[in-house]
């Protein structure tokens, strides 16, 4: 089976073709950027429009088939920015009409954790989902993926791009943040742990204030990431406790910042648990993930494309996980 998938729910537009095997045989992506400011969902949206019939056959010409070999179609129909979720659904009905392929709609977030999965070989894992919007601490437990604790308001991606806005570092600033802390020192700042929760909007409300009373962008680059960081690392270890796994899996796009694996690293060896990150590549929104789950879940979740629709604030443990 050849899946074709579709990712549009946030700042990236990206295809794939991923075959029922777990072979990547394509994968084409463009980001939604700003030199200042954040992402603005219209403007994004607007991107992915212009760039999504190229992308679908840059992504057929680099698996090197025709729309005709593809089985299936795997749409991310929440969570998102509903702008965006919009364009991919548009391209989805439109292939399944003119087409006839079957389309199956998929949880963006649970992707993360699928194609994290089938790169690393992790069996059982505790997950750090690491995104713009969303920052969780995951397990599966009985026919769900459990919640253990996540951010109260503002997700660790965002957190970044939050305090990038007001350096003017522009869109995403997590990559610009950590170069930055790399020339940085140690400035103290709020440490907010909440039993199992973490809540990160007012250390960047004080980082940002003492940024305006002239500290430099590079301690408060480095301040910021020890600190949100360590936070996770907490109650990250705590779920491990709790769970009593040995395996623990980060994924999403903050995954790429090697500050937070190294941190990770440190934490999983004093407790004889092995880490796992995902690969770069397949860190950030990607088709790819896109395309995996819509084949693990292709058996008993395919509808009538015309009754697809999107879920911006859809939640990982809504989901009966039954393809496991």
């Amino acid at each position: 089976m050849n899946c074709l998938g579709i990712e549009s729910t946030s700042h990236t537009f990206s295809v794939s073709i991923v075959t029922s095997k777990g072979n990547i045989l394509s994968l084409q992506s463009s980001q939604y950027q700003t030199k200042t400011g954040g992402i603005v969902p219209i403007e994004s949206a607007k991107h992915h429009r212009e760039i999504r019939n190229r992308l679908l056959e840059e992504a057929l010409k680099e698996a090197k088939l025709e729309i005709k070999n593809i089985d299936l179609i795997s749409i991310a129909t929440g969570p998102g920015l509903a702008p965006c979720l919009i364009t991919g659904l548009e391209l989805a009905k439109e292939l399944n009409k003119k087409y006839n392929i079957p389309v199956i709609g998929v949880n963006h977030l649970i992707s993360h954790l699928e194609i994290g999965k089938l790169l690393t070989k992790a069996k059982n894992p505790v997950y750090i989902l690491a995104t713009g919007a969303n920052t969780q601490i995951i397990s599966l437990e009985g026919n769900k993926y459990r919640i253990l604790g996540e951010c109260l308001t503002i997700g660790l991606g965002n957190a970044l791009d939050k305090f990038g806005r007001e350096l003017n570092l522009g869109f995403p600033a997590g990559p610009k943040i950590e170069e930055l802390a790399k020339k940085g020192k140690y400035i103290e700042l709020p440490y907010v742990v909440k039993a199992m929760d973490v809540e990160f909007s007012g250390i960047i409300t004080k980082a940002i204030q003492l940024y305006k009373q002239g500290k430099s962008k590079e301690d408060l680059s480095y301040s910021l990431q020890e600190t949100l960081f360590s936070m996770l690392v907490e109650v990250s270890e705590r779920a491990l406790a709790f769970t009593h796994k040995n395996e623990l899996l980060l994924i999403g796009g903050v995954a790429a910042n090697k500050r937070l694996s190294e941190m990770f690293e440190i934490m999983c060896k004093e407790r004889n648990c092995k880490f796992k990150v995902v690969p770069i590549k397949y860190s950030g929104d990607q088709a790819a993930q896109i395309a995996w789950l819509g084949i693990l879940q292709q058996k008993n979740k395919l509808k009538d494309a015309s009754s697809l629709d999107f879920n911006p604030n859809w939640r990982i443990d809504d989901i009966k996980v039954d393809w496991i």
